[in-house]
């Protein structure tokens, strides 16, 4: 479990494709030595497990299907990432509830610029949108966010300058695509309702 907020970026080192899956190792000196063989970590939102560890660095591994519905496959040597170590128990809850369970992506339709923050339109598929709400929480890339707006097709979030240079989302650009995991307790709202499909 997480909490969507960003502790460090790390940088891509090595991504290597090998038949059913991707292998990763992240350079990350924050993190890298508080990581153990078998800790869990978000990569861009994605919970992945820490295969080696050492000082700066970690590696990692994703299948298929994350592969399938996450942009990891498109991490290349000196990719940016957002990182997070799983939440402890006692620890603040500064974002919301993320599992790391990537849900789909979104593209970037348009990015505004307001003084030092951004307005930022995403275009999303129906089946994440119907858990997106105004106001609500989502997480991008790895970023726990508050909505902004939602319309038929697309969401809007604003990030503010801290975001802006502490994660990936500072980069982005119209046609940009990012992880998204929509809130969790929307899903058990929806099957507690009668209403998953």
């Amino acid at each position: 479990m997480f909490t969507g907020i960003v502790v460090e970026q790390g940088s891509v080192k090595r991504a290597r494709q090998r038949t059913s899956l991707l292998e990763l190792e992240v350079e990350a000196p924050s993190i890298a030595k508080e990581l153990r063989r078998g800790d869990s970590v978000a990569v861009n939102g994605v919970c992945l497990t820490a295969t080696r560890t050492g000082r700066r660095r970690f590696a990692t591994q994703a299948m298929e299907e994350t592969l399938a519905r996450s942009t990891l496959g498109s991490l290349r040597r000196g990719s940016a990432v957002n990182l997070e170590l799983a939440a402890r128990l006692n620890d603040r809850l500064g974002g919301h509830l993320v599992q790391g369970h990537v849900d789909g992506m979104a593209k970037v339709l348009r990015v505004e610029e307001q003084e030092d923050a951004r307005r930022v339109w995403f275009s999303a598929s129906t089946e994440l949108l119907r858990y997106i709400v105004p106001k609500g929480s989502v997480t991008l890339d790895g970023v726990s966010l508050t909505v902004v707006e939602v319309g038929e097709t697309s969401f809007q979030v604003a990030l503010i300058p801290h975001t802006l240079s502490a994660t990936t989302l500072g980069s982005l650009e119209k046609g940009s695509q990012v992880n998204v995991e929509v809130d969790i307790v929307a899903k058990y709202v929806e099957r507690l309702a009668g209403g998953e499909r």
